[in-house]
C-alpha cells in the first residue's frame, strides 16, 4: 500500500504540472496540489514548523501502530485497520520528510463545491477510521439452539 501510494503520487506530480487539473467526469478531477498542512490544509500557512510537527506526531503514531500490529495477536480486521494506518501515515510521513509538502491528486467536487484533494495515503486512513468505528459497535454472540 505505501508503494502504491507513492507510485501514484510520483506519477501524477510528473504528468500533471503543478496547480492543473484533468477532468475525468463531471464530480471527479485529478490534480496537483501539495499540501504543506494537515488534513484540509490545516496550518498549510503557519510558517514551517507545521512541517517538523507532523512529522513528529507521524512517527509517533505510525511506529507504535506497527509494532502493535505486528506483535499483537489481533483479528484479521484490526490487522487491516492496523495496516491501513500505517501505509496512509508512512506515505504521508514520506512525503512530509522529503519534500515538506503530501502531494494530493484526488479532487471531488460537485455543484462548485469541492471537497480538498486528497491521495491515496488520506484514502487509507479514512477506509482504516471506517474500519475502527465498525470494530467498535457492539456485536452480540450469535445465538445458540437449546437443545430438548
Amino acid at each position: 500500500m505505501i508503494a502504491l501510494d507513492q507510485l501514484t503520487k510520483v506519477y501524477f506530480a510528473a504528468t500533471i504540472p503543478f496547480g492543473s487539473s484533468i477532468e475525468v467526469t463531471s464530480w471527479f478531477n485529478l490534480v496537483h496540489a501539495l499540501n504543506e498542512g494537515a488534513a484540509f490544509s490545516l496550518f498549510a500557512d503557519a510558517g514551517g514548523w507545521q512541517r517538523w510537527f507532523f512529522i513528529t506526531v507521524g512517527i509517533l503514531v505510525v511506529a507504535p501502530i506497527t509494532l502493535i500490529s505486528l506483535f499483537k495477536h489481533a483479528e484479521p480486521l484490526e490487522r487491516l485497520v492496523g495496516a491501513l494506518i500505517v501505509a496512509g501515515g508512512t506515505g504521508n510521513l514520506i512525503d512530509r520528510m522529503f519534500t515538506g509538502a503530501v502531494t494530493d491528486f484526488l479532487d471531488l467536487h460537485w455543484r462548485g463545491l469541492h471537497w480538498p484533494a486528497f491521495n491515496l495515503a488520506d484514502v487509507f486512513i479514512v477506509l482504516a477510521v471506517i474500519g475502527w468505528g465498525l470494530m467498535s459497535l457492539p456485536h452480540s454472540p450469535p445465538k445458540t439452539r437449546s437443545e430438548p
